[in-house]
């Protein structure tokens, strides 16, 4: 029987990789299967501490603070991500801002935090990486976007709206990298139970509705 890990040695950067849901198990697993992981959020201190406890089984990682809304933030992460590995093989976009709100009551600064956050953040990250993948002629980039984007959800238009762009620049971004062997993808859960999730005021039966 083959004991050969699946992602031996590739080099996988997670976004979002601090709190306790998608992001977290991604690196976790990533590194399981022996790649070498980037952790990229925007809370430093528990990213650190999240890849200093996967480092101490063996694994090689980086916990790098990185609001993936500024786009020279992640410039500088990706640039830090090269600087250790010399590559990125594989993007994991899951970074994202979800809050609960009636369209009626939502102010702007609600809305473009769900824009920035997962949208403008999925399509910076991607950027950033897309020159060293087409310099190799290979990239995997793996986006999230979510149920909502493809139902509608009470409460979440902005974020329902952000990702469903997501779902966009996954199908136009996978035609335009196709030739250089780079690969895009979405994924689009529905709901991942997590602590966050666990504080938001939903209604009562929500969670039967979707």
């Amino acid at each position: 029987m083959s004991t050969a890990k699946r992602f031996q040695d590739k080099v996988v950067v997670v976004t979002g990789a601090a709190g306790a849901g998608i992001g977290q198990a991604a690196a976790r697993a990533f590194a399981r299967e022996g790649a070498k992981v980037a952790l990229s959020d925007i809370a430093a201190k528990r990213v650190a501490r999240i890849s200093d406890d996967i480092k101490s089984s063996g694994t090689e990682t980086l916990g790098l603070e990185c609001n993936v809304s500024k786009h020279e933030q992640v410039e500088a992460m990706v640039k830090r991500t090269l600087e250790q590995w010399g590559r990125i093989d594989i993007l994991v976009n899951n970074a994202a801002n979800m809050t609960l709100c009636e369209v009626v009551n939502m102010t702007d600064e609600l809305w473009n935090q769900a824009i920035d956050v997962c949208l403008k953040g999925t399509f910076y990250c991607s950027r950033a990486v897309l020159p060293t993948m087409i310099s190799r002629k290979y990239g995997r980039i793996i986006n999230f976007s979510s149920g909502a984007a493809l139902q509608g959800i009470e409460r979440h238009a902005h974020y329902a709206a952000a990702k469903a762009g997501i779902i966009g620049l996954t199908r136009s971004l996978a035609a335009e990298v196709g030739k250089y062997n780079i690969t895009v993808n979405c994924i689009c859960p529905i709901v991942i139970w997590n602590n966050s999730i666990g504080k938001m005021d939903y209604p009562p039966g929500y969670f039967d509705r979707i």
